[in-house]
């Protein structure tokens, strides 16, 4: 017998995900949403209209809402259901989804969202709740909680309230993501932290960021930009994973994944803003490259959709992961066909960019002025760091990364042609 999921876009009835008795996945708009002026589409992979579509199109997108590799395992074996099964998990927990998403059984209505549907944790109640995310990710199973998080990562969707850490039940939306550090990643929590912060130093778009300790546990305390500031809706937001139809487990270019020419192409097809925005896309990647972020796949990258209109989100997920040994330096996407950063040369940096002199000059203008500033202000950075009473040796580790790295594009530029 087939089973049906009714489909919310911001608390209205969008559609139906039917799932029939061979486990294949359907999705259909519902008639009502498609006849309203404030229709909009759930992904750039899934038009408006009324045709039904199919399990090729549909089971990545949703799958792309929940947690990644391991961290979805435990989920699924948390909540009784198969890991390979992403309707049996989101009818479980797809309440509080990324973007403006939420799902429930056919049938059901989603509740009112209640005043004071939350409650708060403070000292020892979220450290404990901290340590126990990797055997209980994203709280599954806990009664009221359905929030689904995509990623590998552990991590916990939150409220903050009044400046207070908050678990949100019912259909209250999250404004905050934790992420607790990663038990074998050391300082990844400064790590991150210091990332996010030199990105914006470098005038990227970066989702705001602090650091916060429960007892003697730090965490970082991201905020969600896919929500509004008075914590009551929700903007649409999908990765590009999504927007291509490519599944979780094949995020990574060499298995198959989006490349960068894919992710400018989407860009090109389907953003307001397609100029600036590949712009940006192009600085992101100089900068996870300068900073040694391997881990920088397709699903680290979004849109944000106002008022049904796609441009690019800003940017999460920055970590240098070449200071760990323990982990791959192969880059999650091909730069002018390397994988390996040691063999990337400007020239590669040219096959990113249309083929005229005017965007070569153009690329090359933008790494030698990531070249000349991101040391200093990366030295600059980890100096204030320091006198907020926030150390690490982490950060003379991603700092001698980043030299490196700037010092041999200086040092070769117009070497390599």
């Amino acid at each position: 017998m087939s089973r049906i999921l009714s489909v919310y876009f911001d608390e209205r009835l969008a559609g139906k995900l039917t799932q029939d008795d061979n486990g294949r996945l359907n999705f259909i708009y519902d008639a009502h949403y498609l006849a309203s002026h404030k229709a909009y589409p759930l992904s750039a992979s899934l038009p408006l209209g009324d045709e039904v579509y199919e399990d090729s199109v549909v089971r990545p997108f949703f799958s792309n809402l929940l947690p990644d590799d391991w961290a979805r395992h435990r989920v699924a074996k948390l909540l009784g259901v198969s890991e390979t099964n992403p309707f049996a998990i989101l009818e479980i927990i797809g309440g509080e989804c990324a973007g403006a998403i939420s799902l429930y059984p056919e049938g059901q209505i989603p509740p009112k969202e209640k005043p004071k549907d939350y409650e708060y944790l403070e000292g020892e109640k979220l450290h404990k709740i901290l340590l126990t995310l990797s055997q209980r990710p994203l709280l599954a199973g806990e009664k009221d909680i359905r929030m689904s998080l995509a990623g590998a990562q552990d991590k916990l969707a939150v409220a903050l309230i009044d400046n207070k850490i908050a678990l949100t039940k019912g259909t209250s939306p999250t404004t905050h993501i934790i992420k607790p550090p990663i038990s074998d990643i050391p300082d990844s929590v400064f790590n991150e932290y210091f990332c996010m912060i030199l990105a914006k130093e470098m005038r990227l778009s970066v989702a705001p960021v602090e650091i916060r300790w429960a007892e003697s546990l730090p965490y970082l305390l991201v905020e969600r930009y896919d929500r509004t500031a008075d914590h009551h809706h929700r903007f649409h937001q999908e990765d590009f994973c999504q927007a291509l139809s490519i599944p979780p487990e094949l995020k990574y270019e060499n298995e198959g994944g989006p490349s960068i020419k894919d992710c400018l192409e989407l860009i090109e097809t389907y953003s307001t803003r397609p100029a600036f925005d590949k712009i940006m896309f192009i600085h992101t990647i100089i900068f996870n490259y300068l900073i040694g972020n391997a881990d920088a796949h397709a699903k680290n990258y979004s849109f944000l959709y106002q008022e049904g209109k796609p441009r690019l989100a800003p940017v999460y997920d920055l970590i240098s992961t070449t200071v760990y040994p323990q982990l791959s330096k192969k880059m999650a996407m091909k730069i002018g066909g390397k994988y390996k950063p040691e063999e990337v040369m400007l020239r590669h940096w040219h096959q990113l960019v249309p083929d005229t002199q005017l965007a070569r000059n153009a690329i090359e203008k933008d790494l030698k002025k990531f070249a000349n500033d991101l040391p200093k202000k990366a030295l600059s950075l980890s100096k204030k760091l320091k006198k907020k009473g926030l150390p690490s040796p982490i950060y003379e580790k991603i700092q001698s990364i980043v030299d490196n790295k700037c010092q041999h594009i200086l040092k070769y530029w117009g070497a390599d042609k």
